[in-house]
């Protein structure tokens, strides 16, 4: 004889008020557009200089912190490690790596510092819930953490792209080798550029 227990209705329910909860910490394109995401001056330029200093590999966030003249203050990269795409997994992961490296705003009246989320991902340039729920948790994040919520950008095969903002480049992609690190801060430091990032005030952790 098999013995068997079918699920309870309280389990059943369970799991769809869970699945419920995940789907509303996730931002779809349209929302994300309308939150007033502030535009990177030069995006690739500081999408380089992420990728030099963090070589990501696919499943690798990269959250960066810029000031107001868009050079870099503190970075930090760590692998996906939540089985499922939640926005509050991914904002307690980015929390995380945000204060072990730059102190909170929450004393100013306004953020002057902006967060960035550089994600390298398998698969194409198009939005996925995986996407929504990284944008749900930086916005999250970056209030806790009293910064401004910046561009996401996601890092594949075909590319780098600022999702929601319609700009994006062939390199660097998930695959290529990043540029030697003295040529990004050579770039960041030249007097004719804008953005960018100084070294003098990075600050780098990276877990892998």
């Amino acid at each position: 004889m098999t013995f068997g227990f079918a699920p309870s209705a309280a389990t059943s329910m369970s799991a769809a008020a869970d699945s419920a909860n995940r789907l509303a910490r996730i931002l779809e394109p349209a929302e994300w557009a309308a939150a007033g995401i502030p535009l990177l001056r030069n995006p690739r330029e500081v999408v380089s200089g992420l990728h030099a200093r963090h070589r990501p590999a696919p499943a690798t966030a990269v959250v960066a912190v810029l000031d107001h003249e868009e050079r870099l203050t503190a970075s930090a990269s760590f692998a996906r490690r939540s089985v499922t795409a939640d926005g509050w997994e991914f904002r307690n992961s980015l929390l995380a790596h945000l204060r072990r490296v730059i102190p909170h705003d929450l004393r100013r009246r306004t953020p002057v510092r902006t967060a960035v989320l550089l994600y390298c991902r398998e698969g194409d340039e198009r939005w996925t819930e995986e996407d929504g729920a990284w944008m749900w948790g930086l916005r999250d994040a970056c209030t806790l953490h009293g910064l401004r919520c910046g561009a996401y950008i996601t890092l594949t095969r075909g590319g780098w792209q600022v999702l929601g903002q319609g700009r994006g480049g062939r390199r660097p992609s998930s695959t290529s080798q990043p540029a030697a690190l003295a040529d990004a801060l050579d770039q960041e430091q030249a007097p004719s550029r804008t953005g960018g990032g100084a070294a003098q005030a990075l600050h780098r952790s990276a877990a892998r």
